[in-house]
């Protein structure tokens, strides 16, 4: 047997199989296998003799053959969406989870009966059964379950995390077959388009033969799939042909392979790191060619007291000088910090603790704390300029909530809220006139049904009732579920308005009116909603033979359809909610005689049974069908958000982060929530770049003209990149949908496909913000990668909660999954995971800004301390003959970096803490001082650099011209090398101590003990090194160097004088800086001083329910007393006799405060006296 693409080339119709063997998409994402082939199930591949073009592929259903002299199928052409895998069979044997996928057990129909097998034998054109709470194994075609209507119900959370119930509907002649025996009896073969990554489309029709007869053709399409990691619900089990299994599945295609993430910190380092190697390298090769100069003169090569060998003068020269090259480089090699990277491991390790210990992020109603994966980013976090959110389920609660409906100008809310009670009048109340006309009650008791009978709610099976759905009178409430979440929402809320939806059986609807009367509605159509209508319709016949059209749809899809009502009044109602978030809908009717509704059919059944362009017949059929509508009313739905979302958002576009929503929904639920939580602003104007704006544009003419919109202002006024704010010019969001992405990323026929790519990009950075729907979990992922290489390669951020954000979140430079109702597939491929969306603003603000400003100062002074170190060793060979001599003893030489100087850093880089928790959480903009890696920029290194050169001169030579005027104790002993040595070290040690003593901002008793202890340790070190005869050694060459030393007056004054010359010119630099161009961290600095202790991390931390910073007033005791929006308060106490004036980065008014009267501050987070 050939391989497939053999197949394909000679048009043979073979038998190729394909194993269901995958990843686990939980921990193996980067384990992408290619195509196993094998004999099986017939799969037909015919070549069409056009380039990029190949047949569809014919499944037969059970392995079965159609009956002879019928035809298997109608050659159809479609674009070839193959993908072939560049990766061998060894990657699926790299964890034991990918074992354990494969081998969960599934259950085949085989000779009519049921057989238990593994699910990697599983293979196209296998029929399987699937019972309740159960996954797909594979893309299954929906064949029959065991209700009788042919319907499943299923949720995506996997795929696009949306945890509400989708419908899916069974092949018309198949969904009588209940029993094992049935299926096994079916003959039908299904022709399909070659597998293709989006989730959302799916085209393909089934032939089924009765007996010789002609085949029975069905269309098939997205409702009639079956998707692999969709989880079937409330139905009991269903019957399904396997169609893409393995690496053809939709899920499995949009995989994303796993790369090794490395933080901008290291990056650096590593930077640093070949400078200083080159430093090095320069440094032995200068004092090599040096020493042979020297030596160039006869008696300075062979002085008289030490003459050479006869072997030694004929050695080769070159072999000499490379030996001598060496020689220096080991010499010279304590410049390469290579204990840095332990000490920087440790500090990763250790640092991660405080955010899994952090009290704050816990989530009580959840039980759940933050989880750290992986701690090599823990700096990236304070980095971040783009964060990439899911909508569902990371921003939402997914919790729909009916508010009000308006019915020609008449406003109804459930269960009104009067003088704090709630009035549960399940008929509602009319908020505008309480005696509506008899007219306006018909219309009203219409529109009631009209959102009873538009949807696709189906009613949750109950076993203990018999007959219809009881009312909620009496004390039955029906369970509704549906794909939308919002349609749940309209009919429970109508169901609070006196209209309930019963169920839906035998093809007829029921409800129950307010009256307690069941009407009933034969179901005729369904216009199902798509993102380009943006509204659905049905149609449905009374049981007096009246034939309507209910359509509810986005107003801008209603509104030019509509011939008649109150369309004024209703779309005032409808811009207020929307300018308050909600999520409105607007609802219209029509009535079809008998000869209207004959067309409908015809129109409609011409356009399901196409294969190709149906999408495109259906939407003209659809536009035909709906117009000349008449208005009833509208909706409004809240989509709550999470707890403090808004806040969040808004806190991280003033740190001047960027913040996108890329989600899988509707344009319009994306938009709305997008509004909640303040992502979008009243002032922002929206761009569209839309499949319908690209309907009625070319992409190139929306892309320029786009561009040109907000571009308009760049030549007088310039917007801050970095910002996702800008009050000097017009903001602008922009909203994009998968299918504009596609052509997007595109190549053109020209071959110039980053054209449209950059184009793209150079309006997204000018948009305050970037709404991404309808995608995909690879677009996403695809977004990702677009702006992570940009030409600016900013730092981004992924966070979502279900399987559909793994691959965004493994793309991204740092990836947080939410710890939500998805699963748990998120959290484990993810770098961090937290609890809610609103943690990510104190994983940011607060512990991504601490840890970055840790490292990178841990980064800086090892290099520092390492030029401090060595140089004087490279000063030294000019005045030893460049004899390789070392200035400092061997034991200095091993302890330096190991425990003279190693915890000091280390303990800086746990525990720093520069500005304190509260101030970074009330002024976000301070995480821009941090922002591009500012604190490791060339100027910054190089600045420490110079200063590790200065010091280094100031050590040596301060040494050098003391010993050369003080070259006699009080004994009249003569100092010598060693001493000379001890000296500069003793200096450089407490020098490169003192230095980071006074970085340090955030003092403990741990600093303290810390980095007093080491500068004792060193002492006491040197003392019992030099004092004592030590029987293990051979010889001490120190014994007595370093108590001599100390004895000598001019020693001590020296050590005295060079520490505090070599710490001037840093002091100096520092009080300058700071009074001339001051920072936003530095001025922080002194409020904080003037005002507030710091607090440490491990301080538990009050919270508040309102932003810290929303707060800008003090306030008398007696308010604080009475307030109950905080749980705790911060008490200011001032005992000074002076005024006090608040400068505004508190966020309070320059008020000032007398000592006299006491004065509490409302608003902070913490709990700290001042």
């Amino acid at each position: 047997m050939g391989t497939l693409e053999n197949i394909i080339n000679r048009g043979d119709i073979g038998s190729v199989g394909f194993e269901n063997q995958l990843p686990n998409d939980e921990h193996s994402q980067d384990a992408l296998k290619i195509l196993h082939l094998k004999a099986a199930a017939p799969v037909r591949l015919v070549c069409a003799g056009e380039e990029n073009w190949v047949d569809s592929r014919t499944i037969y259903v059970g392995h079965k053959e159609p009956p002879p002299g019928a035809e298997a199928y109608i050659p159809q052409r479609y674009p070839d969406n193959r993908i072939v895998s560049s990766k061998g069979y060894e990657d699926w044997l790299r964890h034991k989870a990918d074992n354990a996928m494969n081998q969960c057990p599934v259950h085949f129909i085989q000779h009519g009966k049921l057989v238990r097998k593994q699910s990697r034998k599983l293979r196209v054109g296998d029929i399987v059964m699937v019972k309740e709470d159960e996954t797909f194994p594979c893309d299954l075609i929906f064949l029959s379950s065991n209700r009788g209507d042919g319907t499943c119900h299923v949720t995506t959370a996997s795929l696009d995390g949306e945890s509400s119930h989708k419908t899916h509907y069974a092949v018309q002649d198949t969904k009588g077959f209940h029993t094992e025996e049935d299926i096994d009896g079916l003959h039908a073969t299904i022709e399909c388009e070659q597998p293709q990554p989006d989730l959302y489309k799916f085209v393909g029709r089934i032939n089924v033969y009765n007996d010789l007869n002609d085949p029975v053709v069905r269309p098939l399409g997205s409702e009639n799939l079956l998707l692999r990691g969709a989880t079937l619900k409330n139905t009991e089990k269903i019957f399904g042909v396997a169609i893409y299994t393995g690496m053809e599945t939709k899920m499995a295609l949009n995989y994303q392979s796993k790369s090794q993430k490395r933080s901008a910190v290291e990056k650096s380092m590593n930077v640093f790191l070949i400078v200083y190697l080159c430093i090095l390298i320069s440094k032995a090769l200068i004092n090599t060619v040096l020493k042979y100069v020297w030596q160039s003169e006869p008696f300075r090569d062979e002085p008289w007291y030490n003459q050479k060998t006869e072997s030694e003068r004929k050695r080769n020269l070159f072999l000499r000088a490379f030996t001598d090259f060496l020689a220096f480089m080991v010499l010279f090699n304590y410049i390469i910090p290579v204990s840095m990277y332990v000490t920087v491991e440790m500090q990763k390790f250790l640092g991660s603790y405080f955010i899994t210990w952090d009290e704050e992020m816990f989530d009580e109603e959840t039980g759940e704390g933050p989880l750290v994966n992986t701690s090599d980013l823990n700096e990236e976090l304070g980095q971040v300029e783009y964060i990439f959110t899911d909508k569902t389920g990371t921003l939402t609660e997914n919790n729909m909530e009916f508010k009000e409906c308006c019915i020609e100008g008449h406003v109804y809310v459930p269960h009104v809220i009067c003088n704090g009670q709630v009035i549960p009048d399940s008929s509602g109340i009319d908020m505008i006139d309480s005696s509506p006309g008899i007219s306006i009650r018909e219309r009203e008791e219409l529109f009631f049904r009209a959102l009873c009978l538009c949807h696709t709610v189906q009613v949750k099976d109950d076993d203990n009732i018999d007959g219809p759905r009881k009312s909620p009178d009496s004390g039955k409430s029906c369970v509704y579920i549906s794909s939308s979440p919002d349609e749940v929402a309209l009919v429970e809320g109508i169901q609070r308005l006196g209209f309930t939806y019963l169920r839906l059986k035998d093809n007829y609807m029921e409800i129950l009116n307010r009256d307690n009367d069941i009407e009933r509605f034969e179901l005729l159509e369904i216009l199902s909603f798509d993102s380009v209508r943006r509204r659905m319709s049905v149609i449905v016949k009374s049981t007096t033979g009246e034939i309507y059209l209910f359509c509810k749809g986005a107003d801008s899809s209603i509104f030019p359809r509509v011939i008649e009502g109150k369309v004024d009044q209703i779309q005032s109602r409808v811009e207020r909610n929307a300018v308050e978030g909600l999520r409105t809908l607007c609802v219209a009717y029509k009535r079809l005689i008998p000869e209207e509704y004959e067309g409908v059919c015809k129109l409609l059944q011409a356009a399901k049974v196409a294969l190709q362009d149906r999408e495109k017949k259906l939407a003209e059929a659809y536009e035909q069908i709906e117009k000349d509508l008449i208005l009833l009313g509208a909706t409004a739905v809240e989509d709550r958000l999470q707890e403090k979302a808004a806040d969040t958002i808004e806190a991280l576009q003033k740190a001047g982060i960027k913040v996108w929503v890329l989600t899988g929904d509707k344009m319009e639920t994306a938009a709305a929530t997008c509004y909640a939580c303040k992502l979008f602003r009243r002032n922002t104007q929206l761009l569209e770049l839309t499949t319908k704006k690209i309907e009625e544009q070319s992409l190139h003419d929306v892309l320029f003209e786009l561009s040109k919109t907000v571009l308009r202002y760049s030549g007088s006024l310039t917007r801050d990149n970095f910002s996702g704010l800008s009050t000097d010019m017009q903001d602008y969001g922009l909203i994009i949908d998968g299918a504009a992405l596609s052509l997007i990323m595109k190549p053109r026929e020209d071959g110039s496909s980053g054209n449209y790519r950059e184009l793209f990009l150079e309006i997204c950075r000018n948009c305050s913000a970037v709404l991404c729907c309808r995608m995909a979990p690879l677009q996403k992922a695809q977004i990702v990668k677009l702006i992570k290489f940009s030409k600016e390669h900013p730092i981004t951020l992924a966070i979502g909660d279900g399987a559909n954000d793994v691959s965004m979140i493994l793309e991204a430079h740092v990836g947080i999954g939410v710890i939500g109702k998805e699963g748990r597939q998120a959290a484990r491929n993810s770098d961090y995971a937290i609890p809610k969306f609103k943690h990510l603003k104190k994983m940011l603000l607060v512990h991504g800004h601490f840890y970055y400003i840790r490292i990178s100062e841990l980064v800086q002074y090892f290099f520092y301390k390492n030029v401090c170190f060595i140089f004087p060793q490279f000063l030294y060979q000019f005045f030893c003959g460049f004899s390789q001599q070392t200035l400092y003893d061997t034991a200095y030489l091993t302890l330096y970096n190991i425990s003279f100087t190693s915890l000091p850093i280390l303990l800086y880089s746990l525990m720093e803490q520069h500005v304190s928790i509260d101030m970074l959480k009330r002024d976000p903009s301070l995480y821009r001082d941090i922002a591009k890696n500012a604190l490791l920029r060339w100027r910054v290194f190089i600045y420490w650099t110079f200063l590790g050169v200065f010091d280094a001169l100031v050590f040596f030579f301060g040494a050098y011209f003391m010993f050369e005027n003080t070259t006699v104790t009080s004994n009249g002993q003569i100092f010598g090398n060693w001493t000379f040595g001890t000296l500069v070290f003793t200096v450089m040690v407490f020098t490169v101590t003192l230095k980071l003593a006074l970085d340090t901002h955030y003092w403990t008793w741990i600093n303290h003990f810390v980095i007093w202890g080491s500068l004792l340790f060193y002492i006491v070190f040197s003392l019992l090194w030099g004092g004592i005869i030590w029987p293990f050694l051979n010889y001490q060459r120190m014994y007595y160097v370093f108590i001599q030393m100390l004895s000598s007056g001019p020693a001590w004054l020296s050590i005295i004088l060079l520490i505090t010359v070599s710490l001037l010119p840093d002091v100096l630099k520092k009080v300058l800086c700071r009074q001339l161009w001051p920072t936003a961290t530095e001025r922080t600095q002194d409020t904080c001083r003037q005002h507030q202790n710091h607090v440490s991390e491990f301080t538990p931390v009050a919270s508040l329910q309102s932003p810290s910073y929303q707060s800008s007033e003090l306030i008398s005791p007696s308010t604080t007393s009475s307030s109950s929006l905080s749980q705790k308060m911060m008490l200011t106490f001032w005992n000074s006799k002076e005024s006090l004036v608040h400068p505004p980065v508190f966020g309070l008014s320059n008020n000032c405060c007398n000592s006299s009267s006491r004065h509490y501050y409302h608003g902070s987070s913490l709990e700290t006296s001042v």
